[in-house]
């Protein structure tokens, strides 16, 4: 049997979900939060299909095949009780900054009809988190006064944060990075390269992603620009700024390994634990704020000098 949506290691969200399911006390909307990369989306996009009818064996049963013929609808993107809303493409063809206003009074007049196939409705937002403001507050009506057989799947990546409003109204899914085994096992099962394993770090999905040409030059520079500290050449220097400027999977690969170096020395060197905390904040702020990729990436290095300088 092949399986449609495989899922590793979140058997314990998947559990709690159909404890609830089945106790007929049903949350009407569940926010399912976690770093990025861990399966979140691919958890809500298993649920929905269960909802809708598509079964794995007794022993698993969100694990529905490609043979189901609920999922092979599902797959095909044609289920009139299932809506998404993910950011959409621009007049310029690049990905919008958020979930727009519009998207989610679609997606509010998705769920005041009746189910065209007689069971439930399921709206999935991937994420929550990239609704602006306007967005969040228009899908309050819908949290507020749910209507019958209706379920809302909110992914949290928490890069921003989200109305209290929203969140008290959901029942929380926390979902944590996965084991060395289960990533592994996630990795292989989408046939990922090499350094998809080296980049994955418990998060399949962002090691898939990352194992791009300009992500794993990005990182490799971030490596070779670490190797160089507390004086790097202005060769590396260069190299690092450029590599990292080279889309948003090169800013987050050039991130990660300048932020692992530094955590690993803040466990030995309070000072470090101060620039890494205050090269956290900086992240976060550039994901909120869309900040110049190359901009962000001088601020890291002259943070990643202060951690480096007299300890090498």
């Amino acid at each position: 049997m092949s399986v449609a949506l495989p899922l590793y290691g979140h058997g314990a969200a998947e559990a709690s979900f159909l404890s609830a399911l089945r106790s007929g006390r049903l949350h009407h909307a569940w926010l399912i939060e976690g770093p990025s990369g861990i399966g979140k989306a691919r958890l809500a996009e298993r649920i929905a299909a269960y909802l809708l009818g598509a079964r794995g064996p007794a022993s698993s049963p969100f694990d529905a095949s490609t043979d189901d013929p609920v999922m092979r609808i599902l797959l095909a993107g044609s289920h009139p009780d299932m809506n998404v809303q993910r950011r959409e493409l621009n007049d310029k063809g690049k990905l919008a900054q958020d979930i727009n206003v519009e998207q989610i009074r679609q997606m509010t007049h998705f769920f005041s009809m009746k189910p065209a196939m007689g069971g439930w409705r399921v709206g999935i937002i991937d994420s929550i988190d990239e609704a602006n403001r306007n967005s969040a507050n228009a899908l309050l009506k819908t949290l507020e006064e749910p209507p019958p057989q209706s379920l809302l799947l909110l992914v949290n990546h928490r890069s921003r944060p989200i109305l209290p409003t929203i969140r008290s109204r959901c029942r929380v899914l926390h979902l944590s990075v996965l084991s060395d085994e289960d990533c592994e096992n996630a990795l292989n099962a989408a046939g990922a390269p090499e350094d998809a394993r080296k980049l994955a770090k418990g998060r399949p999905g962002l090691g898939l992603r990352l194992s791009s040409p300009s992500a794993a030059n990005a990182a490799s520079a971030a490596r070779a620009l670490i190797k160089g500290m507390p004086k790097p050449s202005d060769k590396q220097i260069t190299a690092a700024l450029g590599a990292a400027s080279d889309g948003p999977e090169a800013a987050i690969a050039f991130r990660d390994e300048i932020l692992d170096w530094v955590a690993e020395k803040a466990e030995r060197e309070p000072a470090a634990a101060k620039v890494w905390l205050a090269m956290a904040r900086l992240s976060g702020d550039a994901e909120t704020l869309n900040m110049d990729a190359a901009q962000v990436a001088s601020k890291m290095i002259a943070a990643l000098n202060d951690a480096a300088a007299g300890t090498r």
